[in-house]
């Protein structure tokens, strides 16, 4: 228990944390459906924004030009305040954000697409905070598993739903704006549920000490590996499927749009398994290393073969189903980073391993719409030109493996602790 957690009292018993990290985890699958949705609707974006297809994956982009930052910001503000007084003021901002990109102006667009990824990061950093401060460490990989499946059940929908609902006849803007509103109620809600947290007069708050706490997991070597290996592991999600992946399908294999929707969401899909899949398992073995790495192996042989695999040798949707499963190991680094510092500095080590992770995506997007453009010379795309564009993430997974063997492990067993200690919780 940190040095900020309260024991159980009245009126904030085991039940009411389970609630409030349940309802923090169907934050975290609103606004990933928000992040992943403008993959299905390019076209409708290209013009209604007046941008090609490449400035709309800029503007959709800047969704990790908020979330990054921010997640340093979401991070210490848990250490420092604690979820309810932060948390629900990030739904409201997603909501806000939802709102302003149903307006069509590139400019309120803009700031509207910033704030779902500035008020995002509240969700993800929330939830995760709530498992490291209240359950017991040998089930936290377990439990971050399950959160992020909420996150990627979130992305699959943003597909895998409103693909469809688009395709009928539902207007992009109406969809937006209907997502906005829906947010206010899930702020609301997170307020109410989300137990308080009581300051000790010792605990450190405002800038000294976030910068304090900032500085000692970032100098920290394993801090900076897990951001790292993260982020490459997670990159063929966040740039590939949830931004080209529908175009990719389409443009590279004569996919029609409809189905390519569906091919597309069983990669986020495949996390919804993946995540708590192998969070389980790395919990039960004990160890964090070993998961990371045969995962990675795995990810690496199935995404090449979705860039040069003839189309029809594999049965429909399972190497996307595959990868998703696969990268769900981006999220076991979320529980090492968390064993690797300190118990205080839970919530700013989740902010720092989010902040290296999203910024490769933020940094990286652009680079690779910019070497699309250049390898189909801005004309029509065909298949050379993705797997000239894309080939590079091959490079990057297997950056990751061997990042992985030069991490320290931090499992149960590394640490001489039981893997399976009887569930207990406590307050936030």
């Amino acid at each position: 228990m940190t040095g900020t957690e309260q024991r159980p009292g009245a009126a904030t018993t085991a039940r009411i944390v389970i609630a409030a990290w349940l309802l923090t985890s169907v934050f975290y699958f609103y606004q990933y459906s928000m992040r992943s949705a403008p993959a299905v609707m390019v076209p409708e974006l290209t013009s209604a924004f007046g941008l090609s297809a490449v400035g709309v994956a800029s503007l959709v982009g800047l969704f990790y030009y908020g979330y990054a930052p921010f997640s340093l910001v979401a991070g210490v503000a848990m250490d420092q305040l604690g979820p309810r007084k932060v948390v629900p003021l990030g739904a409201a901002s997603v909501a806000i954000g939802a709102i302003l990109f149903s307006t069509a102006d590139p400019t309120w667009g803009s700031i509207g697409r910033f704030l779902q990824g500035a008020g995002g990061v509240f969700a993800l950093i929330g939830a995760v905070y709530l498992v490291t401060s209240n359950m017991p460490a040998s089930r936290a990989a377990t439990m971050i598993g399950v959160t992020q499946m909420f996150g990627m059940a979130g992305g699959s929908a943003g597909q895998f739903a409103v693909g469809p609902a688009i395709a009928s006849g539902l207007a992009w803007n109406r969809f937006w704006l209907l997502m906005g509103i829906a947010g206010i109620p899930i702020a609301i809600l997170l307020y109410v549920l989300i137990p308080k947290r009581e300051v000790r007069a010792g605990d450190g708050v405002g800038l000294g000490p976030a910068i304090r706490a900032m500085g000692v997991v970032f100098i920290n070597p394993q801090s900076i590996l897990c951001g790292l290996i993260a982020g490459l592991i997670f990159i063929p999600t966040t740039i590939f499927d949830m931004v080209w992946g529908v175009r990719y399908l389409q443009e590279a294999h004569d996919m029609p749009y409809s189905l390519a929707v569906l091919r597309s969401a069983s990669v986020p899909f495949g996390w919804i398994i993946g995540c708590p899949l192998l969070g389980w398992l790395t919990d039960r073995i004990g160890r964090r290393k070993p998961v990371i790495i045969g995962a990675a192996l795995v990810l690496l042989g199935t995404l090449a073969l979705i860039l040069f695999a003839p189309p029809g040798v594999f049965p429909p949707y399972s190497l996307g189903l595959l990868a998703g499963i696969a990268s769900g190991s981006a999220m076991i680094p979320y529980t090492v980073i968390k064993e690797a510092n300190r118990p205080e500095h839970s919530g700013t080590a989740t902010g720092v391993i989010n902040f290296i992770n999203f910024s490769t995506t933020a940094l990286l997007g652009p680079v690779f719409a910019g070497m699309l453009v250049r390898a189909s010379e801005g004309g029509e795309r065909d298949l050379s030109h993705y797997q000239a564009t894309f080939a590079p993430l091959l490079l990057g997974v297997a950056v990751a493996i061997l990042l992985t063997l030069i991490l320290r492990e931090t499992g149960p067993k590394a640490r001489g602790r039981p893997t399976a200690p009887a569930p207990t919780l406590a307050t936030s």
